[in-house]
């Protein structure tokens, strides 16, 4: 069985880059005067995801100083819902894996999975705030601004979802889940109104990445600013998103998947499937067979989304921790990603499966991308079968020669 020869390519991604972290958060800071709602003494929550946002750490140094300039005192609030395991102890755990620690921000962690029932929608669903938010003399509301992995809609992954769904600790998680896709479309933006008014927000810095992942641009948006420009800010995420250039692919590849990548381990726009019932999968390539290697170790074991792929390795598998899979997917109600797929005792021989259920392709024909993840699409791999059209791309260049699949003792791609 021929197993295809891979040549790298390079695709050029939207590259803007922000140089200076501290300079870009006091140019959002000074825009919007973020510092004039905070009072001597006042104890300022920032709120930090547990997504894997390039420059988390600092960023959030750079806001942490801030508020202390403003004569306030600041903390950190996890803001990941269910995320972390759904313990106070697992999501403190999650920060100090993506570089936040009180060492690290200059300001203390106050992780505490209580929530508090502070309204309801008008589809009558409960809508909860975390206790450590509703304690805060003000709150600043911090999240990265990108397409959702779930749903298409007015508001997806940002600064209105940190408020309804990380803010709502377990609880407000499993509600803003509780409809599928209806409720993450209709209930989340209520959710974040009745939130804007309970809480004392100061204001909300947007991060947006540039296709290679890197910090493009730090927003800052006033407290009523929040749920007008996000909407923009969505097009604008979606406009300078990262794709695979090619329209059909055969087996896809991905080295590593994990919730430091996305939150169900591939960027499902990249994969153009999402797997839940009722709704259409994303435009995108069509993928005959999507392979996964790895899961992150910022994962923590984690390997929700897992089920997105057809083929996975064993060692994926052994890292698998399925109390936090089960606590995430349980609150998704996303029953589908959490599937574990046929698993190959190593990288070569989960090719050959693949090629296999190809059925046997002619390997310099076969359509094989292979990338480090869906995060990483500025260098890939593909087949010599993609070749022709990847030197036709307007955005990509090849860079290498085919050359055989190169595999360690273990038979583990290297």
């Amino acid at each position: 069985m021929g197993i295809p020869r891979l040549a790298e390519i390079e695709q050029r991604l939207y590259s803007r880059r922000v140089r200076s972290i501290p300079g870009a958060v006091l140019r959002a800071w000074e825009t919007v005067g973020m510092g004039r709602s905070i009072r001597r003494r006042d104890r300022v929550g920032i709120t930090v995801g547990s997504r894997g946002i390039e420059n988390i750490a600092a960023v959030t140094r750079s806001v942490a100083d801030l508020v202390k300039q403003a004569g306030g005192k600041p903390f950190i609030i996890p803001a990941m819902g269910s995320h972390g395991g759904a313990t106070a102890a697992g999501q403190t755990a999650l920060l100090k894996s993506l570089g936040v620690t009180p060492a690290s921000v200059g300001a203390p962690i106050r992780a505490s999975m209580a929530a508090v029932k502070v309204g309801e929608t008008s589809h009558g669903a409960a809508v909860y705030a975390s206790q450590e938010a509703l304690k805060a003399d003000g709150l600043i509301v911090m999240n990265r601004i990108k397409q959702h992995t779930d749903f298409v809609g007015e508001y997806e992954s940002g600064l209105v979802k940190m408020l309804a769904v990380g803010l709502g600790k377990r609880r407000g998680a499993m509600v803003m889940h509780s409809r599928s896709c209806v409720s993450l479309r209709e209930d989340i933006p209520e959710a974040a109104r009745i939130l804007l008014k309970r809480l004392r927000v100061v204001g909300g810095l947007a991060i947006f990445e540039n296709g290679r992942h890197q910090t493009a641009d730090i927003v800052g948006l006033r407290q009523e600013e929040i749920l007008p420009r996000e909407r923009a800010l969505l097009r604008r995420a979606r406009r300078t998103a990262a794709r695979i250039p090619f329209r059909e692919v055969d087996l896809l590849i991905v080295d590593w998947i994990g919730k430091d990548i996305s939150g169900v381990g591939f960027d499902t726009h990249v994969i153009a499937r999402r797997m839940i019932w009722g709704e259409q999968e994303f435009r995108g390539p069509r993928i005959g067979v999507v392979a996964a290697l790895d899961v992150t170790p910022g994962s923590r074991g984690n390997a929700l989304g897992v089920g997105l792929a057809d083929l996975v390795t064993e060692r994926l598998v052994r890292k698998i921790d399925w109390s936090a899979v089960k606590t995430n997917v349980l609150h998704t109600g996303f029953l589908n990603r959490a599937k574990v797929p046929i698993a190959l005792r190593n990288d070569r021989e989960l090719v050959r499966a693949a090629m296999t259920a190809l059925g046997d392709p002619d390997r310099r024909r076969v359509r094989v991308v292979r990338i480090t993840d869906t995060l990483s699409l500025g260098r890939m791999w593909v087949s010599e079968g993609l070749l022709p059209e990847a030197r036709r791309h307007p955005r990509v260049r090849a860079v290498g020669r085919p050359t055989e699949m190169k595999f360690d003792r273990s038979g583990n791609l290297k």
